[in-house]
């Protein structure tokens, strides 16, 4: 829990990668080299990540491609030149995402994805960082405890 900012509960961090331009090259260095054990998402071949628990510590890592990530955030599979280009993705997951998000706003941030459920579940407010790291404050429901 944030103290200084109301709304901004971060829980924990739910998922980071890297964002490649050549899946191929940064599969090399991260599988091949690094020995992780990335695996292809069902439907989604070039969407490389570890399963849940595969690497201690990690609830998502996943080499997230850059053409991916700008269908994801713009609705194109180019990254527009408007906007830096990011090196790398981080999700927080948050306590509210409607709260979390009324921040970001009131503090004048520029979002690139307001409040909305991806395609495979996940809510989603998305925004750059100052380094041009993708940000993400997510609801994640697979990674929730039930109880």
């Amino acid at each position: 829990m944030n103290p200084n900012i109301p709304g901004l509960d971060v829980l924990f961090i739910a998922g980071f990668g890297p964002i490649p331009r050549s899946v191929s090259d940064s599969q090399a260095f991260y599988q091949q080299t690094l020995g992780l054990p990335l695996k292809a998402m069902e439907g989604n071949p070039d969407y490389l990540l570890t399963e849940h628990g595969a690497i201690e510590g990690v609830n998502h890592f996943a080499l997230w491609p850059l053409h991916q990530a700008a269908q994801s955030c713009f609705g194109s599979d180019i990254w527009p030149e408007s906007h830096a280009i990011p090196q790398s993705w981080i999700e927080f997951e948050v306590a509210d995402l409607t709260t979390a998000t009324d921040v970001l706003l009131a503090k004048g941030y520029s979002l690139l994805v307001v409040n909305r459920t991806e395609p495979w579940g996940q809510s989603v407010t998305r925004l750059l960082g100052p380094e041009g790291i993708l940000v993400g404050l997510t609801i994640t429901p697979w990674l929730r405890d039930p109880a």
